[in-house]
């Protein structure tokens, strides 16, 4: 798997808030950004599952 750039224009107030949750963890704002997509993307792939399963096995 490649890499690729992703530019995005962000307000000062939301980079310096990205910035203080990224030093709190040791990261920088690049690593915590892409490591915030991706907890979010298996969180809705998780939770697409569960459902699929619960249709699957008619749990309501």
């Amino acid at each position: 798997m490649g890499t690729s750039v992703l530019s995005v224009r962000i307000d000062g107030e939301l980079l310096e808030r990205l910035r203080r949750h990224a030093a709190r963890r040791g990261m920088s704002v690049q690593d915590y950004v892409v490591r915030t997509l991706i907890r979010s993307d298996f969180d809705e792939r998780f939770r697409a599952a569960v459902e699929e399963t619960e249709r699957f096995y008619g749990v309501t």
